[in-house]
């Protein structure tokens, strides 16, 4: 049962809105969305909400109060804007400064701030998985593959890094192969990455098949009610196109966007899903 009355989605781009609205709609439970003005798809119009500029905080704020909800769940992408270009409404005035002092400390400081600003107007801040109930990821193998032990040990090197680099924020996935780093996810985000991993496909490919594997993982303190690691069938397709053996992700503290079909696309590539525990990859 959900510990709130009515949830608020601020949305931004990408699948994870919508899937958090359909699952709202099946449970028959009432939800208000703010579309973020040239960032929310289309097909959120047809929900009750109100589409907004990312500087207007105070009408994102009213709009929430004035449609009863008393928690708010922050979902999709989200580019980081050009601040000079920005037209604020008063109280996006007043949250400029916080907001640009800690977009220059990184993506998690921001985010930061987005929450303790709604959590300080009294609502209730929820991440994505507790809003639709099943989109974390699950323990183990996804589908009918497994990493073996070479890939084993390129997972937790990855954890590693991710682990490493958590002070720079700097992102939340990482490509190893063979023990070599091939790429770290930067602002560029993870469909680039391995875009970039895929020109080097032919040097993953050894006499014993795919090498490689991308890891997403929170970073070390991230605010897990926001931005959790994602991937879905698009994912696979393109760590099969960059020649990876597959893809492991934090059980529980990343989420699968169209579970049932990402496993189906893995298996047919032929390369794994795996939902890693902490335990699993902690080193000695």
């Amino acid at each position: 049962m959900a510990r709130w009355s009515k949830l608020g989605l601020i949305a931004g781009g990408g699948t994870l809105p919508q899937r958090i609205a359909s699952a709202c709609t099946r449970r028959a439970e009432p939800i208000f969305i703010v579309r973020l003005k040239g960032m929310a798809d289309p097909a959120l119009d047809d929900y009750d909400g109100e589409t907004c500029s990312i500087a207007e905080a105070g009408r994102i704020i009213r709009s929430l109060k004035n449609a009863n909800c008393d928690a708010v769940v922050l979902a999709g992408l989200v580019q980081r804007p050009d601040f000079s270009n920005l037209k604020p409404d008063w109280r996006g005035a007043a949250l400029l400064p916080r907001i640009i002092a800690a977009a220059a400390r990184g993506d998690g400081a921001l985010l930061n701030v987005l929450v303790d600003t709604l959590e300080s107007e009294g609502f209730i801040v929820v991440g994505a998985e507790e809003a639709t109930r099943d989109l974390a990821a699950p323990g183990g193998p996804l589908g009918k593959l497994s990493p073996d032990e070479g890939q084993w040990a390129d997972i937790r090197k990855a954890v590693a890094v991710i682990g490493a680099l958590g002070p720079f924020d700097v992102g939340q996935g990482a490509v190893v192969a063979s023990g070599l780093v091939l790429a770290i996810e930067a602002a560029e985000g993870t469909d680039a990455m391995l875009d970039r991993c895929r020109a080097m496909s032919t040097a993953l490919k050894g006499s014993e098949g795919r090498k490689g594997v991308l890891v997403k993982r929170p970073k070390p303190g991230q605010e897990r009610r926001v931005d959790l690691p994602t991937i879905g069938v698009e994912t696979v397709r393109r760590a099969h196109a960059a020649g990876l053996g597959g893809v492991a992700i934090e059980a529980g503290a990343a989420l699968i966007i169209d579970a049932e079909e990402t496993r189906e696309e893995a298996d047919r590539l032929g390369v794994f899903v795996y939902g890693f525990e902490p335990s699993e990859v902690r080193t000695p």
